[in-house]
């Protein structure tokens, strides 16, 4: 289930070192399983979303199609998420670490606006958090005035090359559980188990063949199903991967992360993931990209990535 994100200049890449999309400082981007609820709701509202909710049978309380979006992070992942959100009619409010006026324009081409990051995480429906995973303890404080009614959405993953050791992590706690524990409040998973390229230019319409599956897991139901609708609305089919206990199963390293897989391969690809795999395949992930980036014929393209993926995590 694995994602591998470099931060080369490859289009799934970064600028400089050998580890996950994303790392472009601290607002940079970076269970049971089954089918879909029934429909069983109505929305007054059109639009993707409202459509999304009542495939998935979310309630919300507002009843409206069109949310208030705070995303944390303006690289890779960030952008996209800013610009599909915001397409979809949502009011869209990013930020990174440097400030707005360092938030490039082709982040807000779709509506989004950029804002400071107090501002980000104020007065939302939504927060998404699309910074590296050693960043989180950084926004902590931010988080502090944050409602408790607030969805918070994490889509980082551990690498220990550029997070560093942390040892819970390393003694087998859940990413997300590490992260929920940190920040003090429940959070969903998403959008962490695909590339950055695959985001960004492989999004269909709903009932596309072969449409590219996200995983989502949360232990809250309504968290978890908003969630999924809007992974809809990003042009992905959302796929409840369950409690945040078994999100283990999207981490980098298992056969869902990162190798692009349909609706219909996703059940599969969960079930089959190895905890005690997932380190290693991780790992062997990180150090095949880095022999092959160097020079302009062994710099991995982003079709290489899902490609190395899938032989290693599947």
């Amino acid at each position: 289930m694995d994602v591998l994100k470099s931060r080369y200049s490859s289009p799934l890449g970064h600028r400089e070192a050998p580890w996950p999309a994303g790392a472009d400082g601290p607002f940079a981007e970076a269970g049971p399983v089954g089918p879909c609820p029934p429909i069983a709701c109505r929305w007054r509202a059109p639009g993707t979303f409202a459509a999304a909710c009542v495939r998935y049978d979310t309630s919300i309380e507002t009843r409206r199609s069109s949310m208030k979006i705070g995303i944390l992070g303006s690289g890779h992942i960030g952008k996209t998420l800013t610009q599909r959100l915001s397409t979809a009619g949502h009011d869209v409010k990013v930020a990174n670490s440097r400030g707005p006026e360092t938030v490039e324009a082709d982040v807000l081409t779709s509506g989004g606006r950029a804002v400071t990051a107090a501002e980000a995480v104020a007065d939302v429906d939504v927060l998404i958090l699309s910074i590296p995973l050693n960043r989180l303890p950084d926004i902590t404080p931010l988080l502090a005035d944050v409602p408790a009614d607030t969805i918070v959405v994490d889509t980082s993953n551990y690498y220990p090359l550029r997070d560093s050791r942390i040892e819970a992590i390393e003694a087998g706690q859940v990413e997300s559980l590490w992260a929920a524990e940190l920040l003090g409040r429940p959070i969903a998973k998403a959008w962490n188990a695909i590339g950055s390229h695959s985001f960004a230019t492989k999004d269909k319409p709903a009932g596309s063949a072969d449409r590219i599956a996200i995983p989502v897991a949360a232990d809250s139901d309504k968290d978890r199903r908003l969630a999924m609708a809007l992974v809809e609305d990003t042009g992905f089919d959302a796929f409840d991967a369950g409690t945040l206990a078994d999100s283990w199963r999207q981490q980098p390293g298992a056969p869902s992360y990162c190798t692009d897989l349909t609706r219909e391969e996703m059940p599969g690809a969960l079930a089959a993931a190895e905890a005690e795999r997932l380190p290693k395949r991780r790992d062997l992930g990180i150090a095949a990209v880095q022999e092959r980036v160097g020079d302009s014929s062994t710099n991995p393209d982003a079709q290489y990535l899902v490609r190395l993926n899938r032989a290693l995590f599947m």
